[in-house]
């Protein structure tokens, strides 16, 4: 009978953790890392060339300008010149 409650306890227990969970909040920076194994857009948490310059060094990755920011950025000049 304690195995079963203790089982049980630890089987809630761990279900409570995972959904507890907050995910975590995406930021869209200016600047992707990308390359070998970081995918397409990539990492986009840099918010200077410069970081993202310093973060790809070494590794064989290059920067670029995070795609959903620049279409982004597009899409409200449109809206505006209206």
């Amino acid at each position: 009978m304690r195995k079963t409650t203790l089982a049980i306890a630890t089987g809630l227990l761990a279900v409570a953790s995972i959904a507890g969970a907050a995910p975590a909040s995406a930021y869209d920076y200016p600047y992707c890392l990308q390359g070998r194994g970081v995918g397409i857009p990539g990492d986009c948490s840099y918010r200077t060339y410069s970081q993202c310059q310093a973060s790809a060094s070494g590794r064989g990755l290059t920067c670029n300008i995070n795609p959903r920011v620049a279409f982004q950025q597009s899409r409200m000049r449109v809206i505006r010149s209206y």
